[in-house]
This record gives C-alpha cells, structure tokens and sequence, in this order.
C-alpha cells in the first residue's frame, strides 16, 4: 500500500482513538468525581484526598476535585492547604456539578476572613451580592469589611442596604450605631442602638454603647443598667464593669466605685490592655479620694511597669514619693477630716496664727484665723484665710484668682494656700503682687517637723 492510502488511515485511527478517550473520560471522570462526594458524605476525608489528589495529576482542570480536596483539607484542619485548592477552583472559574459558584465563594469567603485576607474576602461577598443581590447577609459582610478597611461611607451604605432588606437585622443595626456613635452622632448613634435591641435583647455589644451614650449624657442610671446587661458577654465584661465604676465616680459614690473596679482589676488578672490599665487608673483615683494612698500607690506602680507614658501615673508616683520616707507628710496626706483638722490648727499655730473656724473645701480644709499675740489685747486682730490643701496636681493661676476672691468677699486682708503639692510659674506671678503668702511642699514637710501630731491619726 502506498503512503498516500496508509496515511488516512492512520490519520483517521488516531482521530477515533482521541474520540473513544474523551467518551470514555467524559464516563469514568463525573463517577470518580462523585465518588468523592459520597466518601465526604461518609466522613472519609483522608481517602477524598488521596483519590482527589490523584484525579487532579490527570486532570489539572477539574474544578469539582480541587473543590472536594478543599473541604476534605478543611475537615482535616489543613485550612492554609484548603485555600490553596479553593484558590485553584478560583483560577479555573469552572462551577458545575459539586462545585455550585453560590457555595464555593461562601466558602472561600470565610476562609479568607480567618486569614485577615479582607479585600479578597470582600471581592467574594461583592461577587456574591451579584449572585444574589437580595440576600442581606451578603450586603452585612460586605458593610462589616469596608468597615474594617476603615471605609466608613461605604459600610454605612452596604449596612442600610441590609436594614432595607432586612428591618430586623440586629447586627446590622447595631454596626450602624457604631459607626454614628464614632462619628459623634449620639442621637442617631442611640436610635440604632435601641433598635438593635428592640429585635435582639441578648446583643450584649449593643447594650454596651447605649451605656456608653447614656453615661455620656451623663444618664448614670440607665447607663449603670445598660453595662450590668453587656456583661453577660465575655468580650464586654472587663469594659462594662470599668464603664460601671466610672459611672460612680461621676455620681461621687466612691464606695460602689471601688467594688465594680475592683472586679475589674481581678478580672484582669495583670494584663495590661488598655481596659486593665483605666480599670487599674479609675480605683487608683478612688484610693487618692479615700487617702487609702498606699493602695493607690500600688495600683500606679502597676501600671507605671507596664506602661510609664500611662496618662498622669508618673506624675502620681512622683508626688507620693516623700511617703516613703516621711511618715508626717503621709499622716498629713491620709488622715481622716477629723485628725486632718487638727494637723491643719497646729499648722496654723507654728505659722504664727489661732484658728478661729474650721470648714471642709474639696480636697482640704478653709480655716479663718486671727494673729496669736497676747501683746496687744485691745487691738481689733485682722482675719486671715488659710486654705490647706492635699491634691497632687501642681496648683494653678485659677486656684489662686478663686482664692483671691473669696478673701474679698470674707473681707479677709490676707491669706495663705498650703498645699502638699506646687504652685505654677503663672500662680507664683499672680501671688506676687497680691496679699497671698504660697507655702509649698517644701515648706510644708518643714513645718510638719515642728506640731504635734495627733496620736495615731486614722486613716479616711
């Protein structure tokens, strides 16, 4: 036979032989495929992956194998090797048979959340929506990841697009609220918020930033409600009871204060996350107000450890620090009213002066007192106003001014600030030209060693 008659044949031969392969493999693929189905259903992950691996040597393409090696690989816990071959399915953009597009880009969706992956876990959602563009779900995903990408318009749009879709979507209504109570929108902040807890009164977050709101609509009741309610959320709890004892503080309920930061500080158990550390902060303040000085100093030693730029705690520390080593000044700090009156008379004494009256001010005490000289009997004796104060911030040009002028008003020629603390550059200016005598913390330790103290002054 010449080459021109056997050529055809040949030709032909090999073109039925391609045929019979791609009719034989369009037979045994779809069934080895679903076999792997079945053996998933069966909970036969190990056996889908070494049957899914071998299909995929043969037939790289097959996009319903390497979507059964991923949830095979998932179900092993492989999750980076899961998305290796969810990435593939991707590649291949092939969806038919067990790899429906609906459920692979769910799939590959949450996995690349778990990654932190949000712009692809947002090009998932945004291709989804398209999908099925009525679905809500979908457009709260894609709201909560702008969000996340710190794209506050467009989350605002994707989470009303949900509410639109879904009027009772919580989550929704409560990631509103959040956004509008960041953008310092509190009215509109708390409506969504109260919606949010219209449709769901277990979403403890929502509780949470309504107790925010209200506390800083200085509602301190509802507020102290809203908290005790988001504690019921692990992730919630540490804040709630840190936002409670704030609240109390602001109340001047030092005492329920101290018990709901207290929880907080054991709660805590030392980490040192910004919560911690105000819990910490908050009751360190409580203590000073209270003169339980060695607790706070405690609190502020903790926390200088864990962060030395933590807002005033250095200056605290700095302050307190003659309690270590000079138990007058301590007895002046921390003594009750009762034993810190009479610190302030004999103060008053050494100064040369007799305490006619006695008053509480905040944060010390007022006394009106006359010259102490026997001399001169008959001589009508000026009043004097004298303000003893303990407080550790350094003393300003208003405290001064406020003093000033309430000496105008006793119709007191002179007066005198004590203070276990110092005066401002400014404050000292403003003394100069005017009948107030500063006595700093100097000043005040030397005139400490000279009285009696009261025998063992009480704490407050």
């Amino acid at each position: 036979m010449t080459i021109a008659v056997v050529l055809p044949i040949i030709i032909v031969g090999a073109t039925f032989g391609v045929v019979i392969f791609f009719i034989i493999k369009s037979i045994i693929a779809p069934k080895r495929v679903a076999q792997l189905a079945d053996l998933l259903k069966q909970g036969k992950s190990t056996a889908v992956i070494r049957a899914a691996r071998a299909i995929i040597a043969k037939d790289p393409r097959n996009s319903e194998a390497h979507y059964l090696l991923g949830k095979a690989l998932q179900i092993e816990n492989k999750i980076e090797l899961a998305l290796m071959e969810y990435k593939a399915v991707n590649q291949i953009s092939v969806f038919h048979g067990f790899c429906q597009e609906k459920e692979f880009r769910e799939t590959v969706a949450a996995l690349y959340e778990h990654f932190n992956q949000t712009e692809e876990a947002l090009k998932e959602y945004l291709l989804l929506i398209r999908i099925q563009e009525n679905n809500p779900d979908y457009y709260y995903a894609a709201g909560y990841l702008f969000e996340q990408r710190s794209k506050s318009e467009k989350a605002l749009e994707y989470y009303r697009k949900t509410i639109e879709l879904s009027p009772r979507h919580s989550d929704a209504h409560y990631r509103l609220g959040y956004i509008l109570y960041r953008s310092k929108k509190p009215v509109e902040a708390k409506m969504e918020m109260e919606t949010a807890l219209k449709f769901q009164p277990d979403n403890y977050k929502a509780h949470f930033y309504l107790g925010k709101l209200l506390k800083e609509s200085h509602d301190y009741v509802p507020a102290l409600l809203a908290f005790e309610k988001a504690q019921k959320d692990t992730d919630f709890k540490l804040k709630a009871l840190v936002e409670r004892g704030g609240c109390y503080m602001s109340m001047n309920n030092f005492e329920k204060a101290i018990g709901e930061l207290e929880r907080a500080v054991n709660l805590s158990k030392g980490e040192a996350s910004t919560e911690a550390l105000y819990g910490r902060y908050f009751l360190s303040l409580c203590y000073e107000h209270n003169r339980e000085i060695d607790k706070a100093l405690e609190q502020w030693e903790f926390i200088y450890a864990k962060k030395p730029t933590f807002r005033d705690v250095a200056e605290k520390l700095s302050h307190y620090q003659d309690l270590r080593g000079d138990d007058r000044m301590k007895d002046y700090l921390t003594a009750n009213m009762e034993d810190f009156y009479l610190i302030c008379q004999e103060l008053t004494t050494v100064i040369g002066l007799r305490a006619r009256d006695v008053s509480d001010i905040p944060n010390g005490c007022s006394i009106i007192a006359v010259e102490d000289d026997s001399r001169w009997r008959n001589v009508r004796k000026m009043p004097r106003l004298i303000h003893f104060l303990r407080i550790p911030e350094m003393i300003s040009e208003s405290t001064i001014r406020n003093f000033h002028e309430k000496m105008k008003k006793l119709s007191v020629q002179r007066g005198v600030i004590v203070t276990s603390s110092n005066f401002s550059r400014v404050a000292m200016d403003f003394a100069e030209s005017r009948p107030v005598e500063l006595i700093g913390k100097d000043k005040l330790q030397d005139l400490l060693q000279k009285i009696e103290l009261p025998a063992a002054p009480k704490r407050r």
